[in-house]
């Protein structure tokens, strides 16, 4: 979705402000895991496009070897097999707690700032941090 936002060129996409704003919210997987199940909250992840309709789900920490890691980590996916396993998703049900994100990156300073001022006065402040490489 993010090379979509960053192409800004497809048909149904309404916002073409381009990914500068986008923040990234980052929480530990296993952690995020133990909470589910302490609290009975469903989650799964995919091995690609969660809203494709081909899309395999999984729901155990030891079937993550499935996910074509090279693929999430790549950079370059004109191919197939790339460009699917790069859309590998992570999801909870209802709701994300935000005490679980550790980080916030950012693709520049003043967005920095942004999220900075924007947790002004709230307990949880996860640490923010200018990370270009998750940018296109």
């Amino acid at each position: 979705m993010l090379f979509v936002i960053h192409c800004a060129n497809h048909s149904e996409l309404a916002y073409r402000g381009g990914q500068g704003p986008i923040v990234h919210l980052e929480a530990d997987l296993h952690e995020v895991v133990a909470w589910a199940d302490a609290t009975g909250r469903k989650w799964a992840f995919t091995l690609s496009n969660a809203g494709a309709y081909y899309t395999q789900f999984r729901s155990r920490v030891d079937q993550l070897d499935e996910v074509n890691w090279p693929a999430v980590t790549s950079t370059d996916f004109r191919a197939a097999e790339v460009k699917e396993g790069k859309q590998a998703e992570f999801l909870l049900h209802l709701q994300f707690p935000w005490h679980l994100v550790r980080r916030i990156g950012v693709s520049a300073p003043s967005v920095a700032q942004q999220v900075a001022n924007a947790l002004r006065g709230i307990a949880h402040r996860p640490v923010v941090e200018i990370r270009r490489d998750w940018y296109f």
